[in-house]
């Protein structure tokens, strides 16, 4: 049997149908039905955050939030990402100037970040990564300085909270991502927390073809509308949100137990104030006996599908070659960390007996 890397979580099959089945009477599927419209107030509830959209994907989420603070310039982002980052900017229109990271956090260094602003830079955008918070106040303090939005790009960090506080609330603007392989998902689906009542009026025109109302159409939007079977999906996930976090957090305890204190392992740390969704296992192999690609490839020969997460840096993509400020070796921090981290399997229903046999696997 193989063991790939993350495995999606889902309800129970009966309530998924239970959940859906008003639709088969409505016959609204899609354009913010009641489950689109109950799914921003439930979430907005447990985000504490004042203002919400809801989209298709957490991409298409990236896309229309700067477009909606109508940015045009430099972007300030880190290479330690997904892909979407970066794509989403440079799709926008906008140049992508990366800082380097943190290297425990693997989030933007905030001691890097203010000699990169310039008279270009029109806003910053860092990445909390693995569930990992950015340094949301030092951010917050440089950015107000330079006056200077902040979106953060939040797919790792739902149901992360500082200190009583959710990762929807810092900055300006998060996007979180709910893919079918986040701690929570709709199958397919994204959204963005705002403070600005206009900016979220903004988002819901630009996912909606640009209609403002019924008669007029206000920007040259696109279609990024979340569908009702999707936004069910996400009732029935947030119900067991809490349920799945505690799972993943015995898994991670697990590992923490097999793999902590052996040298050349770096294992990902949570600050006390940080209440974690365990999102991610990474690992950094740094000086152990096999670098990372080894086990990898030990792993995967006994069905352990591990993953490179992430890897390459977006400044090191094919797509980008050749192109100005698309160098990694400008932030050697994240080149070091791209080189040697792997993600291992987590996820809520992982046996433990299988998390042994992983680090058997990687120890012996």
């Amino acid at each position: 049997m193989t063991i790939n890397v993350t495995r999606s979580s889902m309800p129970p099959f009966e309530e998924y149908c239970e959940e859906i089945r008003e639709l088969w009477d409505s016959h609204w599927l899609t354009n913010m039905g009641s489950k689109h419209q109950q799914l921003e107030q439930e979430l907005k509830h447990f985000l504490g955050c004042e203002e919400i959209a809801l989209f298709t994907n957490g991409h298409l989420a990236l896309e229309n939030v700067i477009e909606a603070f109508r940015l045009q310039g430099e972007i300030i982002t880190t290479p330690f990402t997904f892909a979407s980052t970066t794509h989403a900017i440079v799709r926008c229109g906008c140049t992508p100037v990366f800082c380097d990271i943190d290297p425990r956090t693997y989030t933007m260094d905030p001691e890097k970040l203010e000699a990169l602003i310039t008279d270009k830079t029109v806003a910053i955008l860092p990445v909390h990564v693995y569930g990992n918070l950015c340094d949301v106040d030092r951010i917050g303090e440089i950015a107000a300085r330079h006056g200077l939005p902040v979106i953060y790009d939040a797919a790792h960090s739902f149901g992360v909270f500082r200190n009583g506080v959710s990762s929807a609330c810092f900055g300006d603007a998060a996007m979180f991502s709910f893919h079918a392989t986040k701690v929570f998902n709709t199958v397919e689906g994204g959204a963005v927390c705002c403070r600005s009542a206009e900016i979220q009026r903004r988002l819901c025109d630009l996912k909606n073809f640009g209609i403002h109302d019924e008669e007029t159409v206000a920007y040259v939007g696109g279609n990024a509308k979340m569908n009702e079977f999707c936004a069910a999906m996400g009732l029935c996930n947030l119900r067991h949100l809490q349920e799945e976090i505690e799972k993943r957090r015995l898994v991670a305890q697990h590992y923490d137990e097999r793999l902590g204190g052996i040298p050349g392992l770096q294992l990902n740390a949570h600050p006390a104030e940080i209440q974690p969704n365990f999102a991610y296992y990474p690992v950094v192999f740094d000086g152990f006996r096999l670098n990372r690609d080894e086990v990898f490839a030990r792993l995967a020969e006994n069905g352990i599908i591990p993953r490179k997460y992430f890897y390459p840096l977006t400044s090191a993509f094919t797509c980008y070659a050749g192109k100005a400020g698309f160098d990694p070796t400008k932030t050697p921090v994240a080149a070091h960390v791209a080189e040697r981290v792997l993600t291992l399997p987590m996820y809520a229903d992982l046996p433990i007996e299988t998390v042994d046999r992983i680090c058997d696997l990687i120890l012996q």
